[in-house]
């Protein structure tokens, strides 16, 4: 109760008129100002949120893009790994045919040169045995011969054709 006494009636209508009349001034000249001030910071941080609302969304939808890309590489990638590997396989498979019509070749070549081969030992044979049979003829016409020397002679061919194949 104290400060009751120390405030006076007088003081405290003086200074809710004073209040009063602040009120009414500052309503007259500046609260339409500061309410103007007010609105236009306020329609400022609405458009900024739209802007930033904005922003988001395109960051939302660079984000879906880039995920589409990363699961496109991905997909491109194993694309081009299965591509590789096909082009791989059918190298490989005309490598091996290559291979295998070059076996082939030095196998048909390899037979030829085997039957010309033959051929020619056979030729030479033929000739080595006419050649020893003139020899053993020869032989059998310079001497007379006996039964004994005929067995010889037909053993001595004999063992010569042997030792020719």
């Amino acid at each position: 109760m104290e400060i009751l006494k120390l405030i006076s009636t007088n003081e405290i209508i003086a200074q809710a008129a004073s209040f009063l009349l602040l009120l009414f001034l500052l309503r007259i000249f500046a609260w339409r100002k500061v309410l103007a001030l007010l609105d236009a910071r306020k329609e400022r941080i609405a458009s900024d949120l739209q802007k930033i609302e904005a922003a988001k969304q395109e960051v939302a939808k660079l984000k879906s893009d880039y995920d589409a890309r990363l699961a496109n590489i991905d997909e491109e990638a194993a694309a081009k790994i299965q591509q590789a590997l096909d082009q791989g396989k059918e190298l490989t498979d005309e490598i091996r045919k290559g291979a295998h019509l070059e076996a082939q070749r030095i196998i048909d070549t390899a037979r030829a040169n085997i039957k010309y081969e033959l051929s020619q030992a056979k030729e030479d044979l033929k000739k080595q045995v006419i050649d020893l049979t003139i020899t053993a003829t020869e032989n059998i016409i310079q001497e007379k011969l006996t039964e004994e020397d005929e067995e010889r002679l037909a053993k001595g061919f004999l063992n010569k054709i042997d030792e020719l194949k």
